[in-house]
């Protein structure tokens, strides 16, 4: 397992490597002047040329390239433009709400892709089983800025229920410890801060979790019905056990493996949804932060974005090579 684990270590870095060169040339090479953006359209040439030359834009972009590549290998993913912090601070402040957003989405998912999955499975050819592959169908299509803005028409602006953007309603909120909003609710032993900020999460958590419910669902279903056409389901069957046990617990625990993969791929999709759906909720994560950095042409803070997406991304399939590795120990030979 040791070994395993090793070689899927050493196949990420290059990946990550190319993935930095890759963002670091797209960044460049998009027509803007980021000089011009920060100084504003009424600048001079001189106030224009000296943000140039302190953000090191003035260089040649062979060199740019190289002293980006030394930096990264300090750790330092450079300054950002706009508010001249470095980049890794202001990541490390908005990433524990990204990943709050993101393990919401993931439980919504799944609490709710696994059981209806195994309902349309059990029930092939039924009105359940139709209704479920038109709603996962609708939910891979229909796009998830769309659904963001439906959801906040209905359940803030006509029903009033749900907060539309936001952490929290504590204005400044209160001192961070871990920074993840909903764990120092309750280390602080704060029952209706913990509320205030599941509340928030409702919306733009289920915006987020519909695509991937959409998936794990179909990906379940189809599982599922390869499971209960295996062998060993129609013996248990002949030999009187129950129905509910054949299905939970000798076809889901096998069917589970193709569930898992999908479960990896999705956060990498999480990920990438976050841009829009926390730029509609206003939520104070990565995804913002990508996109205000992205208007203003903020070469450092993209490409610290897309690095630290990369790597969270490879750390989260690198989890799920090793769970199948525990499911399935022919997998480590591979």
């Amino acid at each position: 397992m040791g070994r395993f684990v090793v070689r899927r270590v050493l196949i990420a870095v290059p990946l990550v490597l190319a993935v930095s060169v890759i963002t670091f040339l797209l960044t460049h090479i998009v027509p803007g002047d980021p000089a011009r953006v920060l100084a504003g359209l009424n600048a001079s040439e001189e106030a224009v040329q000296r943000i140039r030359e302190q953000a090191g834009l003035d260089e040649p972009l062979v060199t740019q390239f190289g002293l980006y590549l030394v930096r990264l290998a300090r750790g330092d993913l450079g300054d950002s433009l706009t508010n001249q912090q470095p980049v890794l601070s202001n990541l490390v402040d908005a990433l524990p709400a990204t990943i709050e957003l993101t393990v919401a989405s993931l439980i919504i998912a799944l609490v709710l892709g696994i059981p209806l999955g195994v309902l349309a499975a059990t029930r092939r050819g039924g009105v359940f089983d139709h209704l479920g592959r038109v709603l996962s169908l609708a939910g891979v299509a229909v796009p998830v800025f769309w659904v963001g803005i439906v959801l906040v028409v209905v359940f803030y602006a006509r029903l009033g229920w749900l907060p539309s953007e936001g952490q929290t309603d504590v204005a400044g909120g209160s001192e961070a410890i871990t920074g993840f909003a909903s764990l120092d609710a309750v280390l602080r032993g704060d029952g209706a801060g913990f509320l205030d900020v599941l509340h928030h999460l409702v919306l733009p958590a289920t915006t987020l979790a519909l695509p991937t419910l959409a998936r794990v669902m179909r990906t379940t279903r189809a599982s599922m019905l390869e499971a209960l056409a295996e062998p060993y389901v129609a013996t248990a069957r002949a030999k009187g056990v129950p129905e509910r046990r054949v299905v939970y617990v000798h076809a889901l625990r096998n069917a589970m493996m193709p569930v898992v993969t999908v479960t990896g791929l999705a956060f990498g999709y999480l990920l990438g949804g976050s841009v829009l759906v926390e730029k509609i909720f206003k939520w104070p994560g990565v995804g913002r932060y990508a996109y205000e950095s992205i208007t203003v042409l903020d070469y450092n803070s993209v490409m610290g974005v897309t690095l630290v997406a990369t790597v969270a991304f490879l750390a989260v399939n690198l989890l799920v090579d090793v769970l199948h590795a525990v499911l399935d120990p022919k997998v480590r030979l591979s």
